[in-house]
């Protein structure tokens, strides 16, 4: 399965439209991960557990969608796009991803 967030695949041709496909992760962050990120907050820097978590969100999102995908006789998800999102009060991270669904041809 291609996935991509480009509007084609080069070479290809797009044989059939089949439908908008679409997955969502919400993860919630354990409090030492959250501790952790907050002392990278205040001497600076990037957080390494909070880029994990949302690293294997995409993987997770990725599946997903890949086998909203097939289960339409899909070929390849073009115009992939990724959105992140902090959801509710206990500082949950909401991954989402959406594509179009297509057979080449």
């Amino acid at each position: 399965m291609i996935v991509t967030t480009g509007p084609a695949v080069e070479g290809r041709q797009v044989g059939q439209y089949l439908g908008v496909v679409s997955a969502q992760a919400i993860l919630g962050i354990n409090i030492g991960k959250d501790l952790m990120a907050g002392l990278r907050n205040i001497s600076g820097g990037r957080s390494g557990a909070y880029e994990g978590e949302i690293a294997k969100a995409v993987v997770e999102v990725t599946a997903e969608l890949t086998t909203a995908a097939q289960n339409l006789g899909a070929d390849a998800v073009i115009s992939v796009d990724f959105d992140y999102e902090s959801v509710g009060t206990g500082g949950m991270l909401m991954v989402a991803a959406s594509g179009t669904a297509v057979k080449l041809g």
